[in-house]
C-alpha cells in the first residue's frame, strides 16, 4: 500500500503574532487551522503525520492538537530546538533565533522513510492543494514539488510579509528568490529595495507558501547544506537555514528537478493577530459554500 506523510511544521515562535497562534480557533465550531489541514489531507490520501514542535509546547500542543488526530491516522513528534546540531557543532552564544524551516526539514529524518509533503501549520492551503501533492508523491517520482498561490491572495492587510518569489521554466521551478517587506498596493504589493526605493509587483506572481513534496533524498542533502550553513554563516545570530535556498542550490547545479503545481485554492493566514478575523470569516464562507461541515470532526 502506498503510504503518504505529511509533516506540519508547527514549532513557529508566533513572535508577530503574540502567542501560539498554532492552536487558536478559527473554525465554527473551535477548529484550528491545522485541523483544516488534516482534514485536507486525509481525504487527499495522506495515512501519517509527523509534526516538528519545540519541547516547551509538547504538554499543550499534543493535548490540543495532536491527539485529536491518533484515533485517525498514524502521528508521530520531532522537535526543533537550537542544539539540534550535527555532531562537532555548537550553539554559538548569542543565538536565540530558530535555524529555518530548512532545519525544521532535517529534525524529521528519522521519522519519514516515504514521500511526504510539508507544509506551515499556521497556514490555510485549500483541499485542491493537498489533491495536487498528494498525486505528485508517488515513490517511482524523483522530482521534488512546489504548490504556488497568487502573491495577492497571500498578502495581509495589517503589515509587510517576506515571499518566496518563484521563476518558472515551463512547468519547472527554475527558482525562488525570498522577498521581505512586501506590502499591499491597491491591487498590486510592492517592497523596498536595497536603497530604499519601492519596487512594484504585479500582485500576479506566484509565490512559495512552504507547501513542498519531497522524498526522502532530500535529508542528505539538507545535512550537507545545513553543515556549510553553519561554517559559512553559523555566527550571524539573525541568519536562517531556509528550505527554499536549499532548493534553489539543488536547482542550480542540476541535481533535482522541481514540479511547479499550481493551485487555485484559497489560501489564509495569520502573520498578524490581526488576520485572525479575515481567516475566520474565509473559513465560514467556505463552511456555508459546502466545502467543509460545519463541524468538521464527528
Amino acid at each position: 500500500m502506498k503510504k503518504r506523510t505529511l509533516l506540519i511544521l508547527a514549532a513557529g515562535m508566533g513572535s508577530r503574532y503574540g502567542g501560539l497562534k498554532q492552536v487558536d480557533p478559527v473554525g465554527p465550531c473551535g477548529e484550528t487551522i491545522i485541523d483544516y489541514s488534516v482534514h485536507d489531507a486525509i481525504r487527499a490520501g495522506f495515512d501519517q503525520l509527523v509534526f516538528v514542535i519545540r519541547r516547551d509546547i509538547e504538554q499543550a500542543f499534543c493535548e490540543t492538537i495532536g491527539r485529536r488526530f491518533e484515533s485517525r491516522l498514524a502521528v508521530k513528534y520531532v522537535f526543533q530546538e537550537l542544539d539540534s546540531l550535527p555532531a562537532g557543532e555548537v550553539v554559538p552564544p548569542n543565538r536565540r533565533k530558530p535555524w529555518g524551516t530548512g532545519h525544521a526539514i532535517l529534525m524529521a529524518a528519522e521519522a519519514i522513510r516515504e514521500p511526504f509533503g510539508v507544509i506551515n501549520a499556521d497556514d490555510f492551503y485549500g483541499a485542491q492543494s493537498f489533491q495536487l501533492l498528494a498525486a505528485h508523491l508517488r515513490p517511482e517520482n524523483l522530482n521534488y514539488a512546489m504548490v504556488g498561490f497568487v502573491l495577492r491572495n497571500t498578502l495581509s492587510e495589517f503589515g509587510s510579509v517576506a515571499r518566496g518569489v518563484c521563476q518558472l521554466k515551463g512547468q519547472q521551478l527554475e527558482d525562488v528568490r525570498e522577498i521581505v517587506g512586501i506590502e499591499k498596493n491597491g491591487s498590486a504589493a510592492r517592497y523596498k529595495n536595497g536603497t530604499g526605493a519601492f519596487h512594484s509587483l504585479t500582485g500576479d506572481e506566484i509565490v512559495s507558501m512552504n507547501m513542498w513534496g519531497f522524498h526522502p533524498d532530500i535529508f542528505a542533502h539538507l545535512r550537507q547544506q545545513f553543515l556549510d550553513f553553519l561554517h559559512l554563516r553559523g555566527a550571524d545570530e539573525k541568519a536562517e537555514f531556509y528550505i527554499p535556498s536549499v532548493v534553489n542550490n539543488l536547482i542550480g547545479g542540476r541535481v533535482k528537478q522541481v514540479d511547479m503545481l499550481p493551485t487555485i485554492s484559497p489560501w489564509f493566514g495569520v502573520t498578524y493577530r490581526e488576520d485572525r478575523p479575515f481567516v475566520t470569516a474565509g473559513i465560514n464562507q467556505l463552511v456555508r459554500q459546502g466545502e467543509y461541515p460545519e463541524r468538521l470532526w464527528l
